[in-house]
């Protein structure tokens, strides 16, 4: 075969290629409603990140491509703080929330003027799992606190478990989050910071979903320790920090090896990621009360539409004051997986809850500690909203549902 022969065929290849790839339908758009389990990487931070990656460099270099990296992340740094209302000194960067409520959640922490130990863990029984798992607390000194009808922790009920183990000598660490993943209802996280200190014990705060969707202030909040997730704002996934609300608040390193983040975490840092987390950090920072007022009134729409369009609904924690992209709606007799399979079909993306717990079969463990029957539990979806989201995605989700469900309370008593 000669060389001519060889291009015409390669040409001809390439035309049929084209030509399959046009004929094809166009690809339905997707509406996308799980920011709560990672949202879409932002255009800023996608830019910060790659052009951090075409820089390179190690930030323990001396060298100037070393001194660069180190400028980069400590400009992130500052970002993530300036978001938590923290000390940028406060800041520690890890590979994501999970990581930092690992290196949180130790009997032996330190903060500022207080060196005795912490005997027990005390969680709302609506933590997310990674807080539920007690990490380096032994088994038997992690207490579950109630919550009420709406999900909030029980004051009441925080203040006599600290109570009676302050009677019993042992001081506790308390870890509540700023807002449930899965029905975005805040807990009153300063008050039970102040009953917690009152008792001379630490608090540790999830504020993953807080972040970037209300405004956040660690003194505010009374907050010792903080974890952050870059993906939850727009950010690179794999990135995350725990944040101490002073210089002196110490935690025993998850790894041994170099001095890397003032001796709190070995090992190179992910640079690049870094820089995206700091850029996603300072874009929803500068538009988060225009931005928290847009997301509320789509999801208000959203709620409205589903309440009135499809009926045997409920909304969860809606007498409660909510993050505002996030809604939790149950259907009386349906399994919210099937629900979330028929929405997929529909070109619409929605969860059962905390996308940690994927592959669970049942109702979430959230909405049973609030007191829902296991069969209502057992049919809530949550839809999240968040930085690309817009009144074409709400209106899909619900059209969606408005056909959905009546089609699966027919097939199910069909069945029955």
């Amino acid at each position: 075969m000669s060389a001519g022969d060889g291009s015409r065929q390669m040409g001809t290849f390439a035309g049929t290629v084209e030509a399959t790839i046009a004929s094809r339908p166009p690809v339905p758009r997707r509406a996308y409603l799980d920011h709560n389990a990672t949202s879409p990487l932002r255009p800023e931070a996608r830019a910060a990140l790659v052009a951090a990656l075409d820089a390179g460099g190690n930030a323990s270099s001396v060298h100037a491509e070393g001194r660069a990296a180190r400028a980069r992340i400590e400009a992130a740094r500052a970002a993530v703080a300036a978001l938590a209302g923290a000390p940028v000194r406060g800041v520690v960067f890890t590979s994501g929330a999970t990581e930092a409520a690992a290196l949180a959640l130790h009997p032996a922490v330190e903060i500022a003027g207080r060196a005795k130990p912490c005997d027990v863990l005390l969680a709302s029984a609506v933590e997310h799992p990674a807080v539920l798992k007690g990490h380096r607390f032994p088994s038997d000194a992690l207490e579950i606190l109630p919550v009420d009808g709406e999900g909030r922790l029980d004051l009441a009920g925080l203040a006599e478990a600290l109570a009676r183990h302050r009677a019993a000598g042992r001081c506790a660490m308390l870890a509540v989050m700023a807002a449930n993943n899965e029905t975005g209802v805040r807990q009153p996280v300063a008050e039970a910071a102040r009953l917690v200190h009152e008792a001379d014990g630490i608090v540790f705060c999830d504020a993953v979903q807080a972040a970037g969707r209300i405004p956040l202030d660690m003194a505010a909040l009374g907050a010792d320790f903080l974890a952050l997730s870059a993906h939850k704002i727009g950010g690179p996934p794999g990135i995350g920090a725990l944040v101490a609300a002073g210089p002196d608040h110490r935690t025993a390193p998850l790894l041994s090896g170099g001095g890397q983040e003032r001796n709190r975490r070995a090992g190179t840092e992910n640079g690049p990621a870094i820089v995206g987390f700091g850029a996603a950090a300072t874009a929803v920072k500068s538009a988060l009360s225009a931005e928290a007022e847009r997301l509320a009134v789509l999801r208000d729409r959203l709620e409205r539409a589903v309440l009135e369009g499809v009926p045997g609904t409920r909304v969860v924690g809606s007498g409660a004051d909510r993050l505002p992209n996030t809604t939790m709606v149950t259907f009386a007799g349906l399994r919210a997986e099937t629900l979330v399979i028929a929405l997929d079909l529909a070109h619409v993306s929605i969860s059962a809850g905390s996308a940690c717990s994927s592959g669970k079969v049942g109702g979430s463990q959230v909405l049973l500690a609030m007191g829902l029957p296991e069969d209502e539990a057992a049919g809530a979806i949550r839809l999240s909203l968040g930085w690309s989201s817009t009144i074409e995605d709400v209106d899909a989700a619900v059209e969606a549902l408005k056909k959905a469900v009546p089609q699966l309370r027919s097939r199910a008593s069909r069945a029955a």
